[in-house]
């Protein structure tokens, strides 16, 4: 059973206002938590020691930890953790990423960003807003759910993978794999992906669009400029190809999703000399897409599509993750009473960006995202307000509780 997040505050807290559930003296503190996590320089596929810092967390609340390896020929090992407290229904589970993208230029920085320093009310560092922020708050709501009502019903869960802003073959979706088999069935998961725009509460999302990647080669006749008769010219047939596309989108959305697009993000010929049409032109395309496609019905329309043309092509395709959503129910308004409760605001509920690890949570429950103001994620000094983490424990204490009673 899922209580009513307003009957369980009018009863309790009688809707007392922002940071309503305080702080117990002797409870972990988000903040901390973040902030160690950041000083772990866990850039994919650098573990770093985030998943022993956390780790060191659960374990004393009793939580049994699973450390998890797995690698593929050509890819890194990448180490992931599935720890579990309980083992009855309802069974919430919180998923995210410990690895981060690299810093770039560090002369651009100005903190350093594996500091994890606090200055002017923000936290500072790679990692802050996207995910180690939102970690650090969901661990410290657990602990202070379990220090108030002692995890006496249903189970708690973390999912954290390693592998999420790099390859994602070895991290979220081989945990839930190993989830399946052994049993590991939650039902329901909230990842913690920085779904805010510019505040905390103004948005979640409850699905996202597929991401299906193409590399096309044309092949055409190399020859002289000056004899175009004579060649045929694979740079101008790909102009032609692709013009389509970039005029107009796939489709015009559905219900729940934006229209599904296509982007050109290299073109290589590897032609030196301005005077040779050359033998042959390649492309890379990217293609995000809604609940219209999958990715086998967008490799048979390109395909069918190409085969059309009065040209010769190789085509070879990908899909890192499949489109997903998980229609408005149960969970995105358990969700969205708790931002009401702490924050005052409604969010939207959105399916825009890009993709998460969420599209392979689906397979085993539902999901949805929600985590910290996302403005700063990926940038050069990377860095989030720390109320909204305290704010964000908030919400994340407001979930248990009312999942778990």
């Amino acid at each position: 059973m899922i209580y009513s997040v307003t009957d369980f505050y009018e009863k309790i807290y009688m809707l007392t206002p922002v940071h309503i559930i305080t702080s117990f003296s002797n409870c972990l503190d988000p903040v901390k938590i973040a902030a160690d996590l950041i000083r772990c320089p866990s850039v994919t596929p650098e573990e770093g020691g985030a998943i022993d810092l956390l780790q060191s967390l659960l374990e004393p609340m009793e939580f049994i930890c699973h450390r998890l390896h797995f690698e593929e020929y050509g890819t890194h090992k990448i180490e992931n953790l599935y720890a579990r407290k309980g083992n009855t229904a309802p069974h919430f589970c919180f998923a995210g990423h410990i690895d981060v993208v690299p810093v770039g230029d560090l002369s651009s920085w100005t903190v350093k960003p594996f500091d994890g320093i606090i200055a002017k009310d923000q936290l500072w560092g790679r990692g802050a807003a996207d995910m180690k922020g939102a970690i650090g708050a969901f661990v410290a709501a657990v602990d202070r759910y379990l220090a108030y009502y002692g995890g006496k019903r249903g189970s708690i869960s973390l999912l954290i993978s390693g592998d999420e802003e790099c390859q994602a073959i070895n991290g979220t979706a081989k945990v839930i794999n190993w989830m399946k088999n052994n049993g590991e069935i939650p039902d329901m998961c909230i990842l913690g992906e920085p779904t805010n725009h510019t505040i905390m509460g103004d948005m979640i999302k409850i699905g996202r669009r597929g991401s299906f990647t193409g590399r096309l080669t044309l092949h055409g006749i190399q020859g002289h400029v000056a004899y175009p008769h004579l060649t045929s010219n694979p740079v101008h047939q790909l102009i032609r190809l692709f013009t389509p596309f970039i005029n107009n989108n796939l489709d015009r959305g559905t219900v729940n999703f934006p229209p599904t697009t296509l982007s050109i993000t290299t073109i290589d010929v590897g032609n030196v000399a301005n005077n040779v049409i050359p033998a042959k032109a390649q492309a890379t395309f990217n293609v995000r897409f809604n609940d219209s496609y999958s990715s086998e019905s967008l490799n048979l329309m390109f395909r069918k599509f190409f085969d059309k043309q009065d040209m010769s092509y190789t085509l070879k395709t990908e899909c890192s993750r499949e489109s997903f959503l998980t229609e408005p129910g149960a969970l995105s308004e358990l969700i969205s009473d708790s931002i009401f409760v702490i924050t005052g605001r409604r969010p939207e509920l959105s399916t825009t960006g890009g993709t998460s690890d969420a599209s392979f949570i689906k397979r085993l429950c539902p999901v949805v995202e929600f985590g910290l103001v996302g403005q700063t994620m990926h940038k050069v000094d990377e860095h989030v307000s720390v109320a909204d983490i305290y704010t964000l424990q908030d919400i994340y204490f407001t979930v248990l509780k009312c999942t778990l009673g």
